[in-house]
């Protein structure tokens, strides 16, 4: 365990340094005139342009930025916007959207778990019944419908039904949060139920199921005993990734109802070419990814011990 724990880590530490080189190195290749706005390309000289690249050091060598990069990152030093909030240090920019993302990422998890695992577990129980094809019709619905639209039927519904905000606003951000929240747990919910009764079917047609039905055993404690328990193992895998990237905000859902979180942030930043904003996104959104991918694995062998993830026999 703690031998794989180390390995993972190392691992999953150089992926997101490959992650944040590679788009280092992309921003570096957009023409100098991009890191200036377009009053300042209009009333700066050539001179002032280069003195301010100069000081900035985005002049220097490529392999000297790079390495200044790694030194500042590696004291958390991510600079100051240049474009989204001139002067601002990128951390106090992202820290005010990130803790509005946090805040509807979480209850939309909560719902999400609770109601799709729900489902979930009813519709494996009552396997080609009403509420199997209830369930299934739900899924195939979310699945097949762009996610635009089945925003815009929430929106509708919402808005002109329930009286409640169609964009989010700070000054009522309670009620203006309900709608983004539905939506973000609209795929979920179906993605939870969808594997619940995926997995607690498989285990229902198991053989040890069907000689615990033999014994005589009582169908409830074989549920809960038995097949939720051992359905549910390969479920919490997803459980920690899903967590962290919702944390991190939704570009569509956040972009559709005004939420000014992290979503949008990202292609804000790209589109106005703040570079410093960009690669801490891209640094946040990778170490989300693949933390959450990593806590997933060790989370599944917590659950069920006889899971082994490295090593001979048994192995995942």
């Amino acid at each position: 365990m703690l031998k794989y724990t180390i390995k993972r880590l190392l691992q999953s530490l150089i992926t997101i340094l490959v992650v944040v080189t590679a788009v280092f190195l992309m921003m570096r290749m957009l023409p100098t005139d991009y890191y200036f706005t377009e009053e300042q390309v209009m009333k700066m000289t050539d001179e002032q342009k280069h003195d301010q690249l100069e000081a900035a050091g985005l002049l220097d060598p490529i392999p000297t930025q790079l390495v200044r990069f790694y030194g500042d990152l590696f004291r958390l030093n991510f600079g100051d916007s240049r474009r989204i909030s001139v002067g601002v240090p990128v951390i106090k920019v992202i820290s005010q959207r990130f803790t509005i993302s946090m805040k509807l990422g979480c209850i939309s998890l909560v719902f999400s778990l609770a109601i799709g695992v729900a489902i979930g577990i009813l519709q494996a129980r009552n396997k080609d019944r009403l509420l199997d094809h209830v369930g299934t019709a739900y899924t195939i619905f979310v699945n097949a419908v762009p996610s635009l639209v089945s925003y815009s039927l929430v929106l509708v519904f919402g808005a002109r039904v329930l009286g409640l905000p169609s964009l989010y606003s700070s000054r009522n951000p309670t009620k203006g949060s309900i709608l983004p929240i539905v939506c973000l747990a609209l795929a979920s919910i179906a993605h939870y139920a969808l594997w619940t009764r995926r997995y607690m079917v498989d285990e229902m047609n198991k053989d040890y199921i069907k000689l615990a039905r033999v014994k005589g055993m009582a169908s409830k404690d074989i549920m809960t005993r038995h097949v939720l328990k051992n359905a549910f193992v390969p479920l919490v895998q997803y459980i920690p990734a899903s967590f962290l990237l919702t944390i991190g905000g939704s570009l569509l859902v956040e972009r559709f109802f005004s939420v000014p979180g992290m979503g949008p942030l990202l292609t804000d930043a790209i589109n106005r070419y703040d570079t410093n904003v960009v690669q801490t996104c891209v640094l946040i959104y990778a170490s989300l990814g693949i933390i959450g991918v990593f806590l997933g694995d060790v989370l599944m062998m917590l659950v069920d011990p006889r899971i082994k993830l490295t090593g001979g026999g048994s192995t995942r």
